[in-house]
């Protein structure tokens, strides 16, 4: 029996199985976030937080579960409709930038509104706001290759801020920044996202970076182990509807 969406969670999964390559990825996570909430999940390489990430983005299907986005199942829809989920709700950040090489430093932040149709002045007019937030606004006219690799990973977080999601996930997003590089990012990562009411689900081996969120969830080995679970959310309706 599928239980109903936690109200008062903006994304939330229950009771996840996935297996990749013929090995158990998660095995029965249970986790919901709510909206504007800063959550970082947490956990030792290979435990699942990267798959934890995609399943709830709707990138990865699990084979068990279900997964709920503003009270709307995500498990059930067809892959195109996810794809548009993701493209114009969600936002992406992983430890590489992955920007497009041909075009410039706002031409890859200003792609994801300039496939939404919005007006290229426009789209160019945010990318050079969130480029310059990141101290990189200087650099709006230059190709990917002539970065320096913060450079380019500050591009891709502006990208993803620029697009306005409501639930952005970052996968270890400053993995491939200095230390304190990294730091100062991740402060105007986690600012914007407060001061625009984002939503953020944050994948970190760093107790550090861990500590930016209000809340903790930790996996090991796939199972969700420990972290700061909330007063009533996903957790709690996943415990009543596996006891009746």
């Amino acid at each position: 029996m599928y239980a109903m969406a936690p109200p008062d969670d903006v994304l939330w999964a229950r009771s996840l199985h996935c297996s990749l390559g013929g090995t158990e990825a998660l095995s029965g996570v249970s986790v919901g976030v709510r909206e504007g909430e800063i959550l970082a999940v947490t956990g030792p390489r290979g435990s699942g937080k990267t798959t934890l990430l995609r399943c709830l983005s709707g990138e990865l299907a699990a084979q068990q579960g279900e997964v709920w986005f503003n009270s709307s199942p995500v498990h059930t829809l067809p892959p195109a409709r996810r794809d548009r989920l993701r493209r114009e709700r969600f936002g992406w950040i992983g430890p590489e930038a992955g920007l497009v090489p041909e075009l410039t430093a706002w031409e890859n932040t200003a792609l994801p509104l300039l496939l939404r149709g919005v007006p290229r002045r426009a789209a160019k007019t945010a990318a050079g706001e969130w480029l310059d937030r990141l101290d990189i606004g200087t650099c709006a006219r230059v190709r990917p290759h002539a970065l320096t690799r913060s450079q380019r990973q500050r591009t891709a977080i502006a990208r993803a801020l620029a697009a306005a999601p409501a639930v952005l996930f970052a996968d270890e997003p400053t993995a491939a920044l200095h230390r304190a590089d990294g730091a100062q990012v991740l402060r105007t990562l986690t600012a914007a996202a407060r001061s625009h009411g984002i939503t953020v689900l944050l994948a970190t081996l760093d107790d550090e970076v861990a500590a930016l969120a209000d809340r903790t969830v930790t996996l090991r080995d796939g199972r969700r182990t420990g972290g700061t679970p909330p007063a009533t959310g996903a957790e709690g309706v996943a415990a009543c509807s596996l006891s009746v």
